[in-house]
């Protein structure tokens, strides 16, 4: 029976599948640090705080790629070629999603807006990644060098204490907690905060108006929306 601890096992046991997907993992996290790192100097000086925290992002991205290739060289293989249909990030800028390459190479400060594109495509991105480790997690424990790598990239220190309770941290969250009483108590505690809901989640988008502090609300390509709602508050913290 076909199963994801079959395909990753397959994956694990063939040369040229672990290639590519090494290949295609290094490629996405050295792509995000670049795309960290340019974020963070065009953030205005003014979001010094929240530069600092985008350029930590962004060099875990490149340890965790810098991790992956570690891997082929462990087992003597040489990276391969991402193909274009494998290229996520690529994949997402076709899209319209986050911030263009070509917007982030000119050197001009990013606007509001500009920093709630970067959080939002951040989100997704994110996510994907989180559920991929959780995944590698299940299903590598009894490959010693590739559960003490995907362990190594999945212990990121987090900052203690509820973020809901830090005035100017940006809070992001999925359809869940796209509900006003959630939006309403991390605005009365300074946050900001950033809602991403899908549309298989129809019953979610009537309650996106009505949430506290709405700045941005905008159709993602595919469907999706997101709602934003800055705070007075300076943007201090990336959650």
């Amino acid at each position: 029976m076909l199963s994801a601890r079959t395909i990753y096992g397959e994956i694990f046991d063939n040369d040229e599948a672990f290639r590519l997907f090494c290949s295609i993992a290094a490629g996405g996290e050295a792509q995000g640090g670049w795309e960290n790192g340019r974020i963070a100097a065009l953030v205005p000086g003014s979001q010094a705080g929240l530069a600092a925290k985008i350029t930590r992002h962004g060099a875990d991205e490149d340890r965790h790629g810098r991790i992956f290739a570690a891997l082929l060289r462990k087992r003597g293989l040489e990276p391969v070629p991402v193909p274009a249909d494998a290229d996520y990030t690529m994949r997402l800028e076709a899209a319209g999603i986050g911030l263009a390459h070509t917007r982030l190479r000119r050197d001009e400060e990013l606007t509001e807006a500009g920093i709630v594109t970067y959080l939002a495509h951040s989100r997704v991105t994110e996510q994907r990644a989180s559920e991929q480790m959780r995944a590698l997690r299940r299903h590598a424990g009894d490959r010693a060098d590739i559960a003490r790598a995907v362990r190594v990239i999945s212990n990121v220190p987090r900052p203690a204490g509820p973020p809901g309770h830090r005035p100017g941290a940006v809070i992001t969250a999925d359809a869940l907690h796209a509900q006003r009483e959630h939006a309403t108590y991390l605005a009365r505690r300074g946050a900001h905060y950033l809602l991403i809901v899908k549309r298989n989640q129809p019953a979610c988008t009537p309650s996106l108006p009505s949430c506290p502090g709405a700045r941005f609300r905008w159709p993602i390509p595919g469907g999706n929306a997101a709602t934003a709602a800055p705070n007075d508050a300076p943007l201090k913290s990336l959650q």
